[in-house]
């Protein structure tokens, strides 16, 4: 088959044609690579490394992470189980044990935690004595009856 100098041409145009658009088409594609890899360097920092190779860093200091959070969770909850142990509930009742006495000399003085849990000091004062009881609480209930004052201390302190 023989063809025409003037086919010939034609596809010789043709060609030239398609290889400058080809041309274009990679200069283009060169040109948007490079702001994707500029992109991705603001990205990375500056660094050298891929995108996949940031994200899976990323991922690793993601994970350390939550694995610290726990810890410091977990440490929080142990503190808030000893505070909860403490003696942080208080109240004071003063009063008159015995008629005729004034002055309001008797005192009653509940310690305790957060269970209702310590104990009641009680010092009663007389003309010519002085007496003082401790009764223990275990979770609300003492062993020994409590006097009404000794409850108005308790009440006193689980209200604070």
């Amino acid at each position: 088959m023989h063809l025409s100098a003037s086919v010939a041409g034609w596809i010789a145009i043709g060609a030239a044609a398609a290889s400058a658009a080809a041309l274009l088409l990679t200069l283009a594609c060169y040109l948007a690579l490079r702001r994707v890899r500029q992109a991705q360097l603001v990205l990375l920092g500056g660094g050298r490394e891929d995108l996949v190779d940031f994200a899976v860093s990323l991922q690793s200091r993601i994970d350390a992470l939550h694995g610290s959070v726990n810890e410091v969770a977990a440490g929080l909850a142990r503190i808030d189980q000893r505070v909860d142990d403490t003696v942080s509930k208080t109240a004071i009742v003063r009063y008159d044990a015995y008629e005729n006495s004034g002055g309001h000399q008797s005192a009653s003085v509940a310690m305790l935690d957060s269970a209702r849990t310590g104990v009641v000091l009680s010092a009663i004062q007389g003309r010519d004595y002085a007496r003082i009881y401790i009764k223990e609480l275990d979770r609300g209930r003492a062993s020994v009856a409590l006097s009404p004052e000794e409850l108005e201390a308790v009440e006193r302190a689980m209200a604070s």
